[in-house]
C-alpha cells in the first residue's frame, strides 16, 4: 500500500521549526543541536530517536533538576516542583501510583460505550445544522471536555469556565508572564474551591479517590491541588490537539479520509500513524544533565538543559521506513508521540481512544467530509508547546 500524505504542520515553535525544511520534511542527520529558548537559555535538541528513547529513560538527565531556579528555563513560567512531571525516581513513582488505575487500557476501554454516545451526540448535531460546520467547536472540543469532567467529577456546567484557562501549561510566548500568573492564580482557586465540595460530598470520581489519598498522607495538599489542575489541563488541551490535527491530516489528503472510510480495517493503525506524524505535543518537557553525558555528535555537560523533538524522533528514517508519509499498515517500532519511560503520559490509552471513536464515527457518518475552501478554513494556534487549531471548518 503506498504512504500517504500527513498533510501541512502548521506553525512550530522558533527553535523547532528552524529543523524542518518546505513541506514538513525533517532533514537527514541531525541528531543533537543547540539552540536558545524563548526565555534566552541555551539548551540541546534531541532530534535523533534512539537519542530520544535514552534521554526520555536515562536517570542522569533529570526533570526534578530542570525546575529549580538555577536550571536553563524554556519560558518564562514559573515551574511547578510538586507535579509529577516535576520530580524523578521515588517521589514521581509515589504519585503516580495515585492515579494509575484510572488511566489503564481496561478503564478506558470500560469508558467506550460513554464516549461513543458523547460522539453520537456532536454528530447529530452536526448533521442537524449542517452541511458545514467548525469541528473544533463542534465536536473536537466539546468531546474532551465532557469525557475529562466525568472522569475527574468536575461539573460539567463548570467545564467551559476553564477552557480559557488551560493554554497557560504549554504556554511558550502567547501570553506575558503576568497573564500567566492571573490564569494559574484562577485555576487553583477553582480547583481548591471543587477539591473542597468534593470533600463534603464525595462521589466515584477520579478527583474523590485522589482526595482519599491525600486524606491517608500518600500526598500533600499541595501535591493535590497540582495533580487536579495537570490532569484538568492536560488531558484537555492535548486531546482536543490531536483530534484536531488528525481529521485535518486525513483531509488534507482525500485519498487518506476515502481509505480509512473504505477499510475500516486499516482504522488502529491509521491511529498510531496519525498519533506519529501529527503530535499535538512536539516537545518533551525540559530535562537537566546531572553529569556530564556523552550524546550523539556532543557532551552535555551537568547542569545544561535539554529537550527532545518528539516530532523529530517520530520521522526518523533511520526508524521509519518512508517516514513523512502516512503508512496505513503502520510500523512495527513505537512512536514518541505519549512519550518514553517512566514519565510516559498516563493517558496514553484514553487519548489514543478517543481519537480511535472520533475518526471512526466521522468516516461513517460524513463519508463525504473534506476541507471547506478560503483561507479561514483553517486556523492554527500558535506560541504554544501543544500544537492544534482553533478552527476547522468543514463540509459535506
Amino acid at each position: 500500500m503506498k504512504h500517504r500524505s500527513a498533510g501541512p504542520l502548521g506553525p512550530l515553535p522558533e527553535f523547532l521549526g528552524q529543523y524542518v525544511a518546505a513541506e514538513g520534511h525533517v532533514p537527514d542527520g541531525i541528531d543533537v543541536v543547540p539552540f536558545f529558548t524563548p526565555a534566552g537559555d541555551k539548551m540541546w535538541l534531541v532530534c535523533d530517536y534512539a537519542l530520544a528513547r535514552r534521554v526520555l529513560t536515562d536517570k542522569r538527565f533529570s526533570r526534578a533538576e530542570a525546575v529549580t531556579a538555577h536550571a536553563p528555563k524554556l519560558n518564562d513560567a514559573q515551574p511547578v516542583p510538586n507535579s509529577m512531571m516535576s520530580m524523578d525516581g521515588a517521589e514521581h513513582s509515589r504519585l503516580r501510583r495515585v492515579v494509575t488505575k484510572a488511566f489503564t487500557t481496561g478503564r478506558a476501554t470500560a469508558m467506550a460505550p460513554a464516549i461513543e454516545r458523547l460522539a453520537d451526540r456532536h454528530l447529530d448535531a452536526m448533521a442537524a445544522s449542517g452541511p458545514g460546520t467548525d469541528l473544533i467547536e463542534g465536536l473536537a472540543a466539546p468531546l474532551p471536555l465532557a469525557v475529562l469532567c466525568s472522569l475527574l467529577g468536575v461539573p460539567p456546567e463548570d467545564g467551559t469556565r476553564f477552557r480559557d484557562w488551560v493554554e497557560v501549561l504549554f504556554d511558550i510566548s502567547a501570553s506575558t508572564p503576568q497573564e500567566k500568573a492571573r490564569r494559574r492564580l484562577e485555576l487553583i482557586d477553582y480547583m481548591a474551591d471543587l477539591i473542597d465540595t468534593k470533600r463534603r460530598r464525595p462521589e466515584d470520581d477520579l478527583l474523590t479517590s485522589m482526595i482519599g489519598a491525600h486524606e491517608q498522607g500518600e500526598l500533600s495538599m499541595g501535591e493535590l491541588l497540582t495533580m487536579g489542575l495537570t490532569l484538568l489541563m492536560a488531558g484537555y488541551e492535548t486531546v482536543v490537539g490531536q483530534l484536531g490535527l488528525s481529521v485535518h491530516s486525513l483531509l488534507s489528503d482525500p485519498a487518506g479520509y476515502a481509505g480509512l472510510r473504505d477499510r475500516p480495517e486499516e482504522l488502529a493503525p491509521t491511529v498510531e500513524e496519525l498519533l506519529r506524524l501529527t503530535p499535538s505535543t512536539p516537545i518533551s518537557f525540559p530535562r537537566v544533565a546531572v553529569e556530564p553525558v556523552p550524546l550523539g555528535s556532543v557532551t552535555v555537560q551537568a547542569g545544561e538543559g535539554v529537550i527532545v523533538s518528539l516530532l523529530h524522533g517520530n520521522r526518523d528514517g533511520a526508524t521509519f521506513t518512508e517516514p513523512e508519509g502516512l503508512d496505513p499498515q503502520g510500523h512495527d517500532a513505537a512512536h514518541l508521540t505519549f512519550g518514553h519511560g517512566v514519565h510516559r503520559c498516563l493517558g496514553a490509552p484514553l487519548a489514543r481512544l478517543q481519537v480511535r471513536i472520533v475518526l471512526e464515527r466521522l468516516v461513517r457518518r460524513f463519508p463525504t467530509l473534506r476541507l471547506a475552501s478560503g483561507p479561514e478554513a483553517v486556523v492554527w494556534k500558535d506560541g504554544l508547546g501543544t500544537r492544534g487549531l482553533s478552527r476547522l471548518l468543514v463540509e459535506w
